[in-house]
């Protein structure tokens, strides 16, 4: 799995964030003066899958770009989405989750749950970087 560096502006999310879990994600990544973890995102459509929270971690600190891993998410059987138990919600599909993100609308927090096979790789991509428009 290739890691890349995208623009910040062409990523759709689909669901809501937890603003305290932000706080807490945006504290950690100053520290850290990197992005340890990319954003699982589907290629065709920009939509956020993984790293919502990351996603908005970038926005509060002003990134041009930040580190994902590009996925066929439609075609690609590895990846799984069913619903997390208390979302109110029976079921979840690909093709929900893609129109939702296109849609500019968002679902409720923890209404989406992704499994994939692939294992994610742990990063180092310095801020810095991720501030230079490309």
């Amino acid at each position: 799995m290739d890691v890349e560096l995208v623009s910040i502006t062409w990523l759709k999310p689909h669901e809501e964030v937890k603003p305290k879990n932000v706080d807490i994600l945006h504290e950690m990544t100053l520290r850290w003066n990197a992005y340890t973890k990319p954003l699982l995102v589907d290629r065709a459509s920009g939509a956020i899958l993984d790293g919502h929270h990351r996603y908005e971690v970038g926005l509060r600190i002003g990134l041009s770009r930040v580190p994902v891993i590009l996925v066929d998410y439609l075609d690609d059987d590895g990846i799984e989405v069913d619903v997390w138990p208390a979302s109110g919600r029976e079921s979840l599909d690909k093709q929900e989750i893609i129109e939702m993100a296109l849609s500019g609308d968002v679902f409720p927090p923890k209404t989406s749950r992704h499994r994939f096979s692939d294992y994610m790789p742990p990063i180092a991509v310095p801020l810095d970087i991720l501030r230079i428009d490309e």
